[in-house]
């Protein structure tokens, strides 16, 4: 008889009673024996004690059935077919942990914070909702959580600052809301063994004057994506860009996840521009939303915004395979591992596992990537010390409206899963980091050569300048879907760059302006800036030492520079 088909109070004491009949010690150590082995930063004594914390903690709930729901990720999928099943075999709490799509996850949080009813005990929501969750304030905070109500359920082994992405999760209260349970960035992936071929190296030094390498600016990408697009490599005609431009729901992600802040869209600060982020989104000195658009002082539509829409539609017309223009972001993802595309500039390292599979055109015979992966160039309006490119950071959320003995449950199972036990296992499966100490462990300094720079990537300084969206916005989910209608009617044509910033910013007021007038958001929700020309907003901008908006730049094709990849990992190294 199993446990979780016990209804009989009585049963389910006497089952109890009877020990470690289901969960324990035992199973803990079949687990670490069969899926962790050598692969944890701990010695096995300290996973064993972090184990049978576990094991003890997990005591009042077992017998307990619980859902968790997080988006179809490749780590999620290993949590949910290898690590949920271990955690109830350990603990005897019974884990559902569903997979469902990412726009669906949003959905159903929304649903939850709208009624009330507790659809799941556990959510992987990404960080992005931090701004969303402060100021409703519908999602318990981790700080007061781990110190209060749930510090008996709270591993002592937890190390949150051992966590890379804390940064994003924290709201202007200096509170956690979240804690990252996986983390990718959007990066500049090429061919690296093109970029190293001499008669390439040299056709592109005659017809351009300088070298080529990784460009760390727009105007370099331009020159590289017209050099490849048409030039015959190995005997097949090949591209020099990659995108997606059909209108639908993945189109906003291509531009929510900072593609403005690449081309100098906002202020600087890190991890978000303040006080106008990479949205264009400005607040006051109190965090309150004051506009969206140049009129408010806000940037959706500043200079910056436009080059950056015009850029995107220039590049994919003239530098991508011609279907490209009709993919959607999963049907473009796999498009650079056919071995027909010289560079892409915005590539979510989310896709590195599919990217290393023996047999791809992309990969060499001893398992190493002809392929490599740097920092994204920046745009024309872009300033030192902004940031550079967006990283996800999927993190355990706890809502309010869970009742608390399913949350302290579903917290445990949050924290076995990005647990220093199981984080290098997970890691290796997924590569989507979430932990200093994994990214340093020796099994990845082994394998960063067959990962095209990923590794090198989350240990050099450069990492900081990749962030989610910031807590500028006061609802993530209701903003966000602005965003592909309107980008979406400039990739049709149907409007210029600029008509569609102005309908994606006057959009964004209007919800501004509707969370304003409810009063739902208290003393830190909008509050919307009366309004003026661009140049007066510009003006006060840098009377008071900030960038956003800018003015329009009289030259937007900046002088172009390159960068050695070998080189920029050394100086990464110094």
């Amino acid at each position: 008889m199993r446990r979780q088909f016990l209804t009989s109070t009585t049963a389910l004491v006497l089952l109890l009673g009877a020990g470690h009949a289901y969960a324990g010690m035992d199973e803990a150590k079949a687990f670490l024996d069969k899926e962790i082995g050598p692969l944890s930063t701990l010695s096995r004594a300290d996973q064993e004690k972090e184990m049978q914390w576990f094991v003890d903690a997990a005591k009042p709930f077992a017998g307990m059935d619980i859902k968790v729901v997080s988006e179809t990720l490749t780590t999620h999928q290993y949590e949910s077919q290898v690590l949920a099943p271990a955690f109830t075999a350990i603990t005897g709490i019974k884990v559902t942990h569903d997979v469902i799509q990412e726009g669906d996850v949003v959905e159903k949080i929304q649903t939850q914070m709208q009624t009330g009813q507790n659809i799941y005990d556990g959510w992987v929501n990404d960080s992005d909702l931090i701004g969303t969750h402060w100021r409703y304030q519908q999602v318990r905070n981790l700080t007061d959580w781990m110190a209060g109500e749930g510090k008996d359920v709270t591993d002592p082994m937890l190390d949150v600052d051992d966590f890379i992405g804390t940064k994003f999760t924290t709201a202007p209260d200096k509170k956690l809301y979240q804690l990252p349970d996986q983390q990718f960035a959007n990066l500049y992936w090429f061919r690296y063994d093109w970029f190293n071929d001499e008669k390439n190296k040299a056709d592109f030094k005659a017809k351009y004057g300088y070298d080529l390498g990784v460009p760390v600016n727009w105007s370099a990408y331009e020159d590289i994506a017209e050099f490849f697009t048409g030039r015959d490599v190995g005997g097949k005609k090949v591209y020099g860009h990659m995108d997606y431009g059909k209108k639908d729901p993945s189109l906003g992600w291509r531009f929510t996840d900072a593609w403005l802040s690449m081309a100098g869209n906002g202020d600087k600060g890190l991890p978000n521009g303040l006080p106008v982020d990479e949205w264009g989104l400005k607040v006051d000195e109190n965090s309150r939303p004051v506009g969206s658009c140049v009129a408010r002082g806000g940037d959706t539509n500043g200079p910056a915004s436009v080059y950056a829409i015009q850029k995107y539609l220039d590049w994919l017309k003239a530098y991508a395979p011609p279907e490209a223009q009709g993919m959607t972001f999963s049907e473009s993802g796999p498009v650079p591992s056919q071995g027909n595309v010289a560079q892409q500039i915005f590539w979510y390292t989310a896709f590195t596992a599919d990217m290393v599979k023996p047999g791809l055109p992309v990969m060499n015979d001893d398992g190493t990537p002809k392929w490599r992966m740097a920092p994204s160039p920046h745009g024309s309006y872009w300033k030192d010390g902004m940031k550079l490119g967006y990283q996800d950071v999927g993190s355990w959320t706890l809502m309010k409206s869970t009742p608390t003995d399913r949350a302290k449950a579903a917290w445990l199972y949050a924290q076995f899963v990005i647990s220093k036990t199981v984080d290098v296992k997970k890691s290796h499966v997924g590569l989507t980091f979430i932990r200093d100490s994994t990214i340093h462990d020796k099994s990845f300094t082994e394998r960063a050569p067959k990962l095209g720079g990923l590794i090198e990537f989350y240990r050099s300084p450069a990492r900081v300048q990749w962030t989610p969206t910031g807590t500028n916005v006061p609802d993530y989910p209701k903003l966000a879907q602005l965003w592909w209608q309107n980008i979406g009617d400039a990739s049709s044509g149907a409007k210029s760059p600029q008509e569609a910033m102005n309908g994606l910013c006057a959009d964004q007021e209007k919800v501004l302006e509707r969370i304003e007038k409810s009063g739902v958001q208290g003393d830190i929700g909008p509050k919307m800036a009366e309004e003026h020309d661009l140049a007066y907003w510009n003006a006060d901008a840098v009377k008071k030492g900030n960038l956003a908006p800018q003015l329009k730049l009289d030259n937007e094709k900046e002088k172009p520079v390159t960068i050695n990849y070998d080189e920029l990992v050394k100086s990464w190294q110094k």
